[in-house]
């Protein structure tokens, strides 16, 4: 895929899109593989003895699948809010594919080896995912504040953002452009 150097905005949503619609696809199947060990009765998830590993492979498959459909809905904001691809756009773009794994990561890992019904290990990289998921949705929602209806709020903002202003008036729009032409 070539670089849209114009526009970083239309790579990012393009990634984004694209982990989005597999990751959701590898957790629904997780999903389906955790309905099969329930419907088939398998002790390894059904028994009483192991409802820490049932909790934390659930809230893996929840967490992954939940996030999978954030990536997609940040991709369309990309397109919809072209301001929110700001120099905080790597940032964002990096802490939303960290929480995206670290999170039902450290829920699944957590499950995998449990102690008198506490998670195991892995439960320690559920709080760095929330925090980078955290820091991604401030910057993006700071960056969708600074959009109005008619565009940024100011040159101070579109600049502060890495855009550009020209000089040049914009060419008239709605029934004045009509009878002007």
């Amino acid at each position: 895929m070539i670089a849209n150097r114009s526009n970083p905005g239309v790579d990012y949503a393009s990634r984004h899109m694209r982990f989005g619609w597999w990751s959701l696809l590898c957790f629904l199947t997780l999903g389906f593989a955790l309905e099969l060990l329930h419907g088939f009765k398998v002790g390894l998830y059904l028994d009483t003895s192991n409802d820490t590993r049932r909790l934390m492979w659930t809230l893996a498959h929840a967490h992954g699948t939940l996030l999978s459909l954030v990536h997609i809905l940040f991709a369309i904001s990309l397109r919809v809010f072209p301001i929110t691809a700001s120099s905080s756009l790597k940032t964002v773009s990096w802490c939303l594919a960290g929480a995206s794994t670290l999170l039902p990561g450290g829920f699944f890992a957590g499950g995998v080896q449990f102690y008198d019904g506490d998670p195991g290990l892995g439960i320690l990289l559920v709080p760095i995912g929330a925090t980078c998921l955290a820091v991604a949705v401030f910057l993006i929602a700071h960056g969708t504040s600074l959009v109005s209806p008619s565009g940024p709020q100011s040159r101070s903002d579109d600049q502060a953002l890495g855009g550009s202003r020209s000089s040049q008036p914009s060419p008239p729009t709605g029934r004045k452009a009509i009878r002007s032409r």
